[in-house]
């Protein structure tokens, strides 16, 4: 069952509208991706060409049926606006993070240099403003906030927590911004573009924040799967370059506090001991994290986020279209990849 056919299980017509919409997107982003040289061909079509789940466009898709022109052009460039957005952003992150794989194939920055990923990146956050362009000042506003948004986030991430700051609280607003900015955004452009009612759509932002946060909840558990070819990214990688995701924050914050059990005192020492990447340290430590109960927290905080989203939809009529957020949220949180 695809993602569509999760979000819609009942309404088998609505579904196959959204799914030709869909379609279309997927047949815009690679007309979109061609017509430069080749060699920049090649680099900017590397990650659309390895997949992706295109969540951000489905939900945009979604909102739309809430206003009273779903199928317009505007809806479309919306939704593809949002997706090469999106696109761009992995490029950057893969940069920033030493990333060696993404879905399921190695890097832009592995297989052609930092350089040419970064420009390829910044290829597709132009074709992005131009096809945003086409749906109106107002869309462009929007879209101009959220990617400073998400901007900031990645500044906010890469500086880290302030001297005295909670760095739990950092940390989730650091996803907000990275990730629930964009997501909020795509909810946002769905009603908008579609002429819906503007509260409504501030509402469904709302929501597609929340679900951005519970989405990036539920990697930081997924990351730590021990199937690299499920999720299409090599296992540990946070862990390896020591970066803190919400488990190792919870670890950390219980260490302080006195009441780290041992297990996770050695999943510390090992994280901590600048030799992760020696011998069998960094699997010993994997399979120890799954085990531990900072993961079981971690989903429950996941599950927590999306529950707070759904609270965001008192505005939207009972029927497929709601139950559609309702599926999606469950389906962010409790994904396998």
């Amino acid at each position: 069952m695809n993602i569509v056919e999760t979000v819609f299980p009942e309404d088998q017509e609505l579904a196959a509208k959204i799914t030709a919409q869909m379609e279309k997107v997927e047949t815009q982003l690679a007309s979109v991706l061609r017509g430069s040289d080749a060699f920049t061909d090649e680099v900017t079509q590397h990650l659309a060409l390895a997949g992706g789940k295109r969540l951000r466009p489905l939900l945009c898709f979604m909102a739309a049926q809430l206003g009273p022109e779903p199928e317009n052009e505007r809806v479309l460039d919306a939704a593809l606006s949002v997706e090469l957005t999106h696109l761009a952003s992995l490029y950057h992150d893969d940069v920033m993070d030493e990333a060696p794989m993404r879905r399921g194939v190695p890097t832009a920055q592995r297989l052609y240099g930092n350089s040419a990923a970064i420009m390829a990146g910044d290829v597709l956050f132009s074709r992005a403003s131009a096809t945003i362009l086409r749906v109106g000042l107002a869309a462009v506003q929007a879209h101009v906030a959220a990617f400073e948004r998400l901007c900031i986030g990645q500044l906010r991430e890469t500086a880290g927590p302030k001297s005295g700051a909670d760095p739990i609280a950092h940390y989730l607003d650091v996803l907000s911004g990275k990730t629930g900015s964009l997501i909020a955004l795509a909810a946002r452009h769905g009603v908008c573009a579609a002429a819906g009612d503007l509260q409504l759509a501030a509402d469904l932002a709302e929501y597609g924040e929340r679900i951005g946060v519970a989405f990036q909840l539920a990697d930081d558990v997924i990351d730590l799967s021990e199937d690299g070819f499920v999720t299409g990214k090599t296992p540990g990688t946070d862990l390896l370059e020591n970066v803190d995701t919400m488990p190792t924050l919870l670890l950390k914050k219980a260490a302080q506090a006195g009441t780290l059990d041992t297990a996770g005192q050695e999943i510390l020492r090992l994280l901590e001991s600048g030799e992760i990447a020696a011998d069998d340290n960094l699997q010993r430590a994997l399979a120890m994290l799954r085990e531990h109960e900072v993961v079981a927290q971690t989903k429950e905080l996941a599950a927590k986020w999306a529950a707070d989203a759904l609270s965001y939809l008192q505005r939207v009529p009972d029927g497929s279209v709601k139950d559609a957020f309702v599926g999606f949220a469950h389906a962010m949180v409790y994904r396998m990849a």
